[in-house]
């Protein structure tokens, strides 16, 4: 039993509760009004930390543009205690919703993933384009291929066999919210074509082998992957990039190692 500040109980069930919730005497809880019953002429308010509701009502306390309604929630669905995916549009075209939900160095959304015992939040741009919303749906995963049934609303979705068990998640909770957020069923298969091919890998795979300067100055040219890299020429790259050949050679061989 809870009491608010004007002395009324309110009620919050278990399953109403985050799975590790624990409160002792004294503490301060946030949670949302999900209902008002009458019993007996006394109003019974329930409250949840679960609902939909309680993690858009956090988003609002967080972050400015949302509650301004420059930025707006879409949709937001929910495995309390474990994830949940949030669709957001902004209605000006200067604003990043999604960087501002984030905050800077994830400022805003560290204080909502505290509050929900560490739940892990997905923050992607909504989009009418449904194939390009289940594909952002899916992240952290990168999807090779979609096909889409409309009349069954279902969604094929083919990835490399390195990004399947990311379009899954633990406990298979990335890809059941991906389904709830999209509306559709989604499936996930294998893309042979990507295995028979030698993949490529980004550049930020490397971090921990090539220095972050260096691998700035590579996207800079638009070069994102080991690939685009090690198609262009030592001179091509010294010219573009300013970096010193002996540097270049070293990165050569770091990048041609993950395809020896």
């Amino acid at each position: 039993m809870l009491l608010d500040d004007e002395g009324n109980e309110l009620i919050l069930p278990k399953t109403e509760q985050i799975p590790s919730d624990f409160f002792k005497k004294g503490d301060t809880v946030k949670a949302v009004v999900s209902k008002v019953e009458m019993k007996g002429g006394t109003p019974s308010i329930v409250v949840s930390r679960t609902s939909p509701a309680f993690l858009e009502r956090l988003f609002e306390l967080e972050v400015p543009e949302i509650f301004d309604g420059l930025i707006i929630i879409k949709k937001i669905v929910r495995e309390p205690g474990e994830r949940a995916k949030v669709a957001v549009e902004s209605y000006d075209d200067r604003i990043d919703p999604v960087g501002a939900c984030v905050g800077m160095k994830g400022s805003r959304i560290h204080g909502i993933v505290r509050e929900l015992k560490n739940e892990n939040i997905d923050v992607i741009n909504y989009t009418a384009n449904s194939t390009l919303l289940i594909q952002r749906a899916l992240s952290p995963a990168k999807v090779t291929t979609i096909k889409i049934d409309e009349d069954s609303k279902r969604a094929d979705v083919f990835l490399r066999p390195d990004q399947i068990s990311l379009a899954i998640g633990k406990g298979g909770f990335n890809i059941k919210l991906a389904g709830k957020l999209t509306g559709y069923e989604i499936d996930v298969y294998r893309d042979t074509e990507a295995e028979v091919e030698s993949e490529d890998v980004d550049l930020d795979e490397f971090s921990d082998e090539i220095e972050p300067a260096i691998i700035d100055e590579l996207k800079a040219i638009g070069c994102d992957t080991a690939k685009s890299v090690l198609e262009l020429s030592t001179e091509e790259l010294k010219r573009r990039t300013g970096l010193e050949e002996d540097t270049i050679a070293d990165l050569r061989k770091v990048l041609e190692s993950e395809f020896d």
